[in-house]
């Protein structure tokens, strides 16, 4: 079962630039130079040379180069200062594309990306259970959209980055399904069944390592250094961010926080035959807030849209918010003494509202707990919602650079 769930994620612990040779090395800083610009704006080269340590030679080398290959371009020069007048250096928007797609429990994403990170192309399927045949038929369908939204210019998609959860079959008694309903995933390889329809190459990152790729390159994350990133989805999932890097640990699974568990085990418990304890996926997550819905006899796919704050979903949704407030206080707290992150980013695939008062009642949660020997970090908005993931999984073909800051091709 661990081979099969491991099959389309890396196993290996992240390697950082080591320059081996001088293909690596040039690769390694271009992509150095265009995450100052996606970061920082139109640059001049001189500008770039000091934000990326490089010199202005350099800098001036691997410009000339993404000139003549169409990746950047020059904007008006600058003109008024001291010396020469500068001319800012900016991405090209058509310079290159890349395609994000996100493969959830309850959904399927795809997005054409262009060059400057910006969304032109937007599909996505809508499931009450991910029975992989119909997931990759349409699949196959909003491929072919890509292709003929891009005509002539197909030939610039740099590759496809795939973000699913990390274990497709899991937690099925959550789901209120048969065991055997999710099994088929165990078998597939889909990194190579989606290769195989797009023709593109693939790389696979966790969901929500995807989604806090996502807002740690355009989102809240770029003003910040370490933080646990939690995203509010189905389930509940999470991703860690050590001195500005997207971590992955051994497995690519860093950041686990729906495995938590909502309290110790003891022998006592044990002996008794009780089962383990409850992990917080069971109290945090959408999905339960469907399955609240559905027992009040209300339509269930109001817990990701505003609807969950209105008659009579209403009342559901505040039992819910208090319920999972408290696991998430938890889950804060135990990754705070483990970590010392500055702060906490939540988002999730909801309406922003339900959102900002799932923020607000976490934060009065963690007032609860001692925090003596823990500084409590600082509870912020994501800034991208349901979008990130498949956001995330684009750029990772997108941005040469992020292959050393995450291991996404073991």
């Amino acid at each position: 079962m661990l081979t099969a769930v491991l099959k389309n994620f890396p196993r290996h612990a992240p390697r950082h630039a080591q320059g081996s040779n001088h293909s690596d090395l040039r690769q390694f800083n271009e992509g150095v130079v265009l995450q100052a610009i996606r970061l920082h704006g139109a640059q001049a080269k001189a500008d770039l040379a000091r934000i990326t340590g490089l010199t202005t030679q350099t800098v001036g080398v691997i410009i000339q180069r993404m000139l003549d290959d169409g990746l950047v371009l020059k904007q008006a020069a600058l003109r008024g200062r001291v010396g020469q007048p500068s001319v800012p250096i900016a991405i090209h928007p058509e310079g290159a594309y890349a395609v994000g797609i996100r493969l959830g429990r309850r959904q399927l994403d795809v997005s054409l990306v262009d060059f400057t990170g910006r969304a032109v192309l937007q599909r996505s399927t809508r499931y009450d259970f991910p029975e992989p045949e119909a997931i990759f038929q349409a699949l196959d369908s909003h491929l072919q959209a890509v292709r003929d939204h891009l005509a002539d210019a197909v030939g610039r998609v740099r590759g496809a980055g795939l973000a699913m959860p990390f274990s497709m079959s899991g937690w099925q008694q959550q789901l209120e399904l048969p065991p055997e309903r999710l099994s088929a995933w165990d078998s597939l390889d889909v990194r190579e069944r989606v290769q195989r329809l797009s023709g593109w190459p693939v790389t696979v990152i966790k969901d929500t390592a995807a989604a806090c790729l996502a807002e740690l390159m355009q989102g809240a994350g770029q003003r910040l250094a370490h933080f646990l990133y939690v995203f509010m989805d189905t389930f509940v999932g999470g991703a860690v961010v050590q001195n500005g890097r997207l971590h992955s640990g051994l497995h690519g699974n860093a950041g686990a926080i729906a495995s938590l568990p909502l309290r110790e085990a003891h022998q006592a418990h044990e002996a008794r035959g009780d089962a383990p304890p409850p992990q917080l996926l069971s109290s945090a997550s959408l999905l339960r807030l469907e399955q609240a819905f559905q027992r009040a006899g209300l339509e269930p796919s109001a817990a990701y849209d505003g609807r969950a704050l209105q008659p009579p979903w209403r009342d559901a949704s505040e039992r819910w918010l208090d319920d999972t407030a408290c696991g998430l206080a938890f889950a804060v707290l135990q990754s705070s003494a483990l970590l010392d992150h500055d702060a906490v980013v939540l988002d999730g695939s909801c309406d922003p509202a339900l959102l900002q008062m799932l923020l607000e009642r976490t934060q009065t949660a963690l007032t609860r707990y001692s925090w003596e020997g823990l500084l409590p970090p600082r509870l912020i908005c994501g800034q991208l919602g349901r979008s990130a993931g498949v956001l995330g999984a684009a750029l990772v073909p997108l941005e040469p650079t992020l292959g050393w800051q995450y291991d996404i091709s073991a």
